[in-house]
């Protein structure tokens, strides 16, 4: 249909104008609506001085970091700083530290290169890992036929360490023990000093995705028999698209991907320079403020279970979410007390009011099955509630929170 200045516009029904309220929804501003930010498991607002030393690095120093000419060594130098400034933090050697595009690629490359160039046999890992742990045992047992063990979990989703050394004495294969630090799921805090030294007591080789704890937790690598870990920039207010794995010294890994001698040949590629001084920027400045940044989160998160309990006391956290000690001090897990039907609507209503959260981790959202870290923890009856995931920054307000609690409270009401 054509219309003209002349032409009477079609009356509308009330449904024809609520369906094209919903459709305009995400490009209409409403300037009473707040805009809540609660998602930062899933990833970070970048810091506004991680964005100017990225816009630096963009428009004076575009030398290609492998060019032996003055304007690819001001880029290579750059690239090596960085490098040097994580291993000093990490108490690592700089050559233990590789550049990837984040923590999947870090995750599938150690992984992958420990079946094919050590000889691992077997990997012990736990049904609440991060798909990018999970679905990469899944192929590698695919693919070279190895053991794959998941090591018992109690019921508020931490392995169980008496099971997890009877795995290690299992059988004389070789074995690697791949379990993360943080969940990002549920928060809970794995005793990795503990695993650490049962894998050193039974030689086997330990991976630990620490994409949610590296930038929020202090690290000495040489305290910890850990052989490999990752991180990822975008979840300390850092850049997408870039992080990195440590890989123990000597550990007689070989490259994964194949070209030019990047990262001592390692990872071949042009490194993304911009993006891996933005990685060091944000690394820096999450170090720096480490102490005062995690109490004012720390007590952010308290403050929400507090009102959240006031508001809602049959609300419930998943996990260990709702220990200050025992979980990490950025996300709380909730599992509240609506039924299913009405729980269908419970993320949209809080987008519609502008606020980001989570169901599961946002890989999952777009899955109809749920969150696999909460289907082995909770019984079928808890699982039919909704639950979800609220993650925290410094850049978050108590407002925010009161902000929050009184959406979810209305629409309990409702």
């Amino acid at each position: 249909m054509q219309f003209h200045f002349n032409t009477p516009i079609p009356e509308l029904t009330l449904k024809e104008i609520n369906l094209i309220r919903v459709l305009l929804h995400p490009f209409k501003v409403k300037s009473t609506m707040q805009k809540v930010y609660l998602d930062n498991a899933a990833t970070t607002q970048v810091r506004k001085e991680v964005i100017e030393r990225m816009q630096e690095a963009l428009a004076q120093f575009y030398g290609n970091p492998s060019s032996t000419h003055s304007f690819g060594r001001s880029a290579k130098t750059a690239v090596e700083q960085a490098r040097k400034t994580i291993a000093k933090t990490l108490n690592a050697h700089p050559s233990e530290i590789i550049f990837t595009s984040g923590g999947t690629e870090a995750d599938n490359m150690i992984l992958r290169c420990a079946v094919r160039d050590l000889d691992v046999e077997t990997i012990i890992t736990s049904k609440i890992e991060h798909h990018a742990v999970l679905h990469t045992v899944e192929e590698l047992e695919k693919e070279y036929g190895i053991n794959v063990w998941y090591v018992d979990l109690d019921e508020n989703g931490n392995p169980k360490m008496d099971h997890l050394e009877s795995l290690l004495k299992k059988s004389d294969s070789k074995k690697l023990v791949s379990l993360m630090h943080v969940n990002n799921e549920i928060g809970n805090i794995l005793d990795i000093g503990t695993v650490g030294e049962l894998c050193k007591a039974n030689n086997a080789l330990f991976h630990s995705d620490t994409v949610q704890s590296i930038g929020h937790y202090p690290w000495d690598v040489q305290n910890v028999n850990i052989d490999f870990m990752t991180a990822a920039a975008h979840k300390f207010h850092g850049p997408k698209g870039i992080g990195f794995a440590f890989i123990r010294k000597n550990s007689g890994l070989k490259p994964l991907i194949f070209g030019g001698s990047q990262e001592r040949g390692f990872r071949a590629g042009t490194e993304p320079f911009h993006n891996i001084v933005g990685l060091e920027e944000a690394f820096i400045k999450a170090y720096e403020n480490i102490e005062e940044e995690t109490e004012a989160i720390k007590s952010l998160k308290q403050y929400f279970l507090e009102k959240l309990k006031q508001e809602i006391p049959d609300a419930v956290c998943n996990g260990l979410s709702g220990d200050l000690e025992k979980s990490t001090y950025t996300l709380a897990n909730v599992r509240l007390p609506f039924d299913k039907q009405k729980g269908l609507m419970l993320l949209f209503h809080l987008d519609m009011k502008g606020i980001a959260c989570s169901k599961g981790s946002a890989c999952q959202s777009g899955s109809s099955q749920g969150s696999h870290v909460l289907n082995e923890i909770l019984e079928w009856e808890e699982q039919e509630k909704p639950s979800l995931r609220f993650s925290f920054s410094m850049y978050n307000t108590r407002e925010e929170i009161d902000y929050t609690v009184q959406v979810l409270k209305e629409f309990a009401n409702s």
